[in-house]
């Protein structure tokens, strides 16, 4: 960082505000960066709570920087806890430049912060209660001693307060802009006066961004592509992708629905796309399985359903709120039967904006189930990004015949066997468009058959589209040195983590390059066509079984060249651990003969 007038400028810098469920750890931090934003900086926020209302230690995580970076980084600057578990939690976060506000009201911080952290004692809990007699309010007085440690104008604070609380009434305003005059008082007294914070901001024409989670995006780029039809049932971690399209998609003349279950939400969304209208799904493990029938006669059908799996900790309930990426081989094999499908796998919420929007256009095309691998911190983090190129997204008809297409053709076939494999759709009222659609095996014309000729010929039409789809499927994005002989491949979240860990390993002389799939079902050719050229590659996973180092290596990738590491604790990654793996599996100390694995325990 450099500095002025003694204080550093603020470049970069990760706070933690932790404390139990419903302490308004996560109202203080989507404060600051939204403050922090309008100040010119670039944003990303992370998430560490129970699914419950009230309790359980929570956390809430945001790094500001200038520049482009992707995930919290590896050490935290400033840990605000308001009480003693959220500093025994955070602490393996710390390092002796940190520094920790902690609420004393309930005894002294506990002995475990590493030597050299500066502590600032703050009875956020006792103030609350004495003077507004709600400990609701801790997390407004906190957000002064906040404000003012990391160099904000009081003013400033104020301004975002009015922002944030007047949408609640006058009442909850004043009493939370006096909390908020209650944490000036609270930081004169620790001697963390006006403009003497740790940093100097330096105030910046703030560019065109928006302040977007991966949920939201998703949610923009099914409208943007002509999406108009939406079935959820609330299951985090998707339910944002609900609630945005319950928002603005009737806004575009599109019908977003809460249904009783998954079950019911994918067989609406089936009957939505059988008139013709662009169709989609959102929802996590638990519910993913319901849906497997469903899915499977999307695909015997060929019905084009855009289907949004945020992946959390499983099986069965599992962890909700815990990152995870542990259906993949559902998404990949899931159902039973043979039937086509398409998996994209985004990375960042501007990613998620421009694959689900191409998920949109390549279900309504190829006429099958197409799949976005989301996972809990994609879903759910928020991020700044660039605003979205509108004029670059558009909705890409699919095969559709109208009447006066049937009256040349004379017979109109709803699965008739064409060149391409796929067979044009009639929306349902087109004259001479009767078509019939049945879970079970059927002719051109959609009637039952078990003929075994017309068997062969109607699964090799639908598996075949998948085949004619490659062509334009969407392919990796490259990283790094291409001429480096350690590579890595990584998807959702991972990607931030990924390309900070490759920084901090140059720094060390290693030289590495990264492929972020895009597309990971089909496996295209750009993957193993790029292990090839490496010595050996990390694929870094959230899950315990190596999940796609498998699905590339069942598609023909060299096992000899795949190093594993995986995480599957919760616990999201760190670009320092990442490193740390590498290194050790470097030196060999985690490369078994036979079994090359590097595991994050």
């Amino acid at each position: 960082m450099s500095s002025n007038n003694g204080r550093p400028i603020l470049e970069d810098v990760n706070v933690i505000v932790a404390g139990q469920g419903g302490d308004g750890s996560l109202t203080v931090i989507t404060m600051l960066a939204e403050l922090l934003r309008t100040n010119g900086l670039n944003v990303y926020t992370e998430r560490d709570v129970l699914s419950r209302i009230r309790g359980g230690h929570a956390a809430a995580t945001m790094r500001a920087f200038t520049g482009d970076r992707y995930c919290i980084g590896s050490n935290i600057n400033l840990l605000v806890a308001l009480d003693e578990e959220a500093v025994e939690k955070n602490a393996r976060q710390l390092d002796s430049k940190s520094i920790v506000v902690y609420d004393d009201s309930g005894g002294p911080v506990p002995s475990v912060l590493p030597e050299g952290t500066k502590v600032y004692s703050a009875p956020f809990n006792r103030i609350a209660m004495r003077t507004m007699r709600r400990e609701l309010y801790k997390n407004s007085i906190a957000f002064g001693v906040v404000g003012r440690l990391l160099g904000l104008e009081d003013e400033t604070l104020r301004e975002t307060f009015i922002k944030h609380f007047q949408r609640m009434g006058q009442v909850i305003l004043e009493y939370n802009l006096e909390a908020l005059g209650l944490g000036f008082h609270l930081a004169d007294e620790m001697g963390i006066h006006k403009d003497e914070g740790l940093y100097k901001i330096k105030k910046t024409a703030p560019e065109k961004r928006l302040l977007i989670t991966g949920n939201e995006s998703v949610a923009f780029g099914f409208m943007v592509a002509g999406g108009r039809f939406f079935c959820g049932y609330p299951i985090t971690p998707s339910s944002e992708v609900l609630e945005t399209l319950q928002k603005w998609l009737p806004r575009c003349g599109g019908v977003a629905r809460q249904t009783e279950d998954e079950l019911a939400g994918i067989n609406m969304a089936i009957g939505a796309a059988l008139t013709g209208a662009r169709a989609m799904v959102a929802t996590s493990g638990p519910g993913f399985s319901l849906m497997q029938e469903g899915v499977g006669h999307c695909g015997s059908g060929e019905i084009p359903l855009v289907i949004v799996d945020c992946q959390r900790s499983g099986p069965s309930t599992g962890m909700p709120t815990k990152p995870e990426q542990s259906d993949l081989n559902l998404m990949v094999f899931g159902g039973h039967g043979d039937f086509p499908r398409i998996v994209l796998t985004p990375g960042h919420p501007d990613d998620c904006f421009y694959l689900t929007a191409e998920a949109t256009n390549l279900a309504d095309k190829y006429q099958c189930p197409v799949f976005l691998a989301m996972d809990q911190a994609l879903s759910q983090n928020i991020a700044t990004v660039e605003p979205f190129d509108l004029d670059g997204v558009s909705a890409v008809p699919g095969k559709r015949v109208e009447a006066e297409d049937i009256e040349k053709l004379g017979v109109y076939k709803r699965y008739e066997f064409t060149e391409d494999n796929i067979s044009a759709f009639a929306a349902p009222g087109t004259p001479g468009g009767l078509s019939l659609v049945t879970g079970n095996e059927h002719n051109e014309w959609g009637l039952v058959s078990t003929d075994p000729v017309n068997r062969v010929k109607m699964m090799n039409k639908r598996m075949g589209k998948i085949e004619v789809a490659k062509k334009e499927l969407p392919r990796g994005r490259h990283f790094g040195d291409s001429g480096a002989k350690i590579g890595f491949i990584g998807i959702g979240s991972l990607f931030g983590v990924i390309l900070e860990a490759m920084e901090d390993l140059k720094k060390e002389g290693i030289k590495t390059q990264y492929l972020q799939p895009r597309t990971i079902w089909p496996v295209l050719e750009d993957i193993p066509a790029f292990i090839d050229k490496c010595s050996r590659v990390y694929v870094v996973e959230l899950n315990a079984q190596a999940q796609l180092a498998h699905i590339l290596i069942h598609q023909g990738a060299d096992p000899g060249k795949i190093i594993n590491i995986l995480r599957y604790d919760g616990i999201p990654y760190r670009p320092a651990e990442l490193v740390k793996r590498v290194l050790e599996a470097e030196s060999g100390s985690k490369i078994k003969k036979g079994k090359k694995e590097a595991k994050l325990q």
